[in-house]
């Protein structure tokens, strides 16, 4: 089989591809011979995979529909991983776990001098997740190394494909690969045991957690492809979305002091209400995170009352306050507005308000030549792309301190993610599948 002759627009040839050989057959064809604009994941296998995996975690007697609970120690995740491990030994991989219980693959490259381009994702779900989030970007990377292994195409750089360990709940993995998770991280419990036992319960051995830190310059870069998670693509019907980065997140936790008394006999005028104050503080994060343009978002999503009586004035209330944004500098300010007006309403409704930093991520940016690379392969695809920050975490998040990192999403119907709900159209799995492979091939036409 021949490739068609192509089109080369001027992007194409930004990247080196005037001169590409159009009619080079795919059994000899490397990548010093041209591009090969014609090559395509099996859609119809990505599915048949991602439906596989469905069934580790599925409800007992429930469907597809029904969702997953994967999460990162269960005995549904080692179901799961010996899957996809078996897949990757299908692809002619083999799967090697490290210290952290992270899954490998790799591809050789016909550069032994090349360092390895790397991609990949997570399987591990939350409760009552569903199952496109992570599944989508490994079960990919396996079905691009069935590609290239089908039509015999060889890469110059060694592809390496990974499954990070744990992503919704403690970035064991990936952490561990950037050297952000720590030893001292592993009495935390998880799954009912401590992530050091869930580490060894996957086939990993915490006690040689410092070697599965990827040193500077192992690897090429690293590319991820993810569902959105937002209805940003969805809504404007776009089917790629190339990420900018991993946004920023600053969590505060808020305690407001009152005073405790009968329902029946305090005055309002003499109250110290704590929760009418936290009504209030509520109430000015949705103002102050809203009163400027931009994709900034806050959040307050635990709140705990205290005494938490019918008939008694709440004495006490306790919750969190969440900022995200790609900037900083932009939540750091937010944070400080905040900070300002919450004192002015401890002075109006005669409580105390402590507002204390608990968490600072910095974030994750991409680098600019993955999103080029990312924007050239779905162009060459004849897809349309939008720009846009990720905001959730991701383990790009933690291997962009390794390495050259770079998202692709494709779009969440309607928006939602962590539920059984979750989905993207089968025709967006494989839109995305392909941009992932063919930014890889872009790529490798680089050292």
């Amino acid at each position: 089989m021949t490739i068609n002759a192509m089109t080369i627009n001027r992007r194409e040839l930004l990247f080196g591809f005037a001169g590409a050989t159009a009619c080079a057959t795919f059994s000899t064809l490397s990548f010093s011979q041209g591009p090969a604009t014609d090559l395509r994941i099996n859609a119809d296998r990505l599915r048949q995979s991602l439906e596989g995996l469905s069934t580790y975690g599925r409800p007992a007697g429930g469907t597809f529909a029904d969702g997953v609970s994967r999460t990162g120690f269960s005995d549904a995740i080692v179901a799961g991983r010996k899957y996809a491990m078996q897949l990757m030994r299908g692809a002619g991989m083999e799967a090697r776990i490290d210290a952290a219980g992270n899954i490998f693959g790799l591809r050789a490259g016909s550069d032994h001098n090349l360092k390895p381009i790397l991609f990949g994702s997570h399987i591990d779900s939350v409760p009552s997740g569903g199952n496109f989030d992570g599944d989508l970007g490994s079960l990919s990377a396996i079905e691009i190394i069935r590609t290239l292994n089908e039509r015999n195409f060889t890469t110059r750089h060694p592809l390496q494909m990974a499954i990070w360990t744990d992503e919704e709940g403690t970035f064991a993995g990936s952490g561990s690969a950037a050297g952000l998770f720590q030893a001292s991280d592993l009495n935390r419990v998880r799954d009912g045991m401590s992530i050091a036992d869930g580490i060894r319960k996957l086939g990993g051995d915490p006690t040689r957690l410092a070697e599965a830190r990827l040193s500077p310059g192992a690897f090429r870069c690293y590319l991820e492809l993810h569902i959105e998670q937002g209805a940003t693509l969805y809504k404007a019907n776009v089917p790629i979305g190339v990420v900018e980065g991993i946004v920023s997140i600053d969590r505060y936790d808020v305690e407001i002091r009152g005073f405790a008394n009968h329902a029946g006999t305090t005055p309002m005028k003499e109250r110290h209400n704590a929760l009418l104050a936290a009504a209030k503080l509520i109430e000015t994060v949705q103002n102050v995170v809203t009163q400027e343009p931009g994709r900034q978002v806050g959040t307050v999503g635990k709140l705990e009352v205290f005494p938490n009586a019918v008939n008694v004035v709440p004495g006490l209330v306790k919750h969190s306050i969440e900022l995200r944004d790609l900037s900083e500098e932009k939540i750091a300010r937010l944070g400080d507005e905040i900070q300002k007006r919450a004192q002015e309403i401890a002075k109006e409704t005669g409580t105390e308000i402590i507002m204390a930093k608990a968490e600072h991520d910095a974030p994750a940016v991409a680098d600019p030549e993955m999103q080029t690379k990312s924007e050239a392969a779905a162009a060459g695809l004849g897809l349309k792309t939008m720009r846009l920050p990720s905001g959730a975490g991701q383990d790009a998040q933690m291997i962009a301190k390794a390495g050259p990192m770079g998202m692709i999403f494709v779009p969440s119907v309607d928006g939602i993610s962590h539920s059984p709900k979750e989905f993207t159209r089968w025709e967006d799995c494989a839109n995305g599948a392909n941009v992932l492979l063919h930014t890889i091939l872009l790529i490798d036409r680089t050292a």
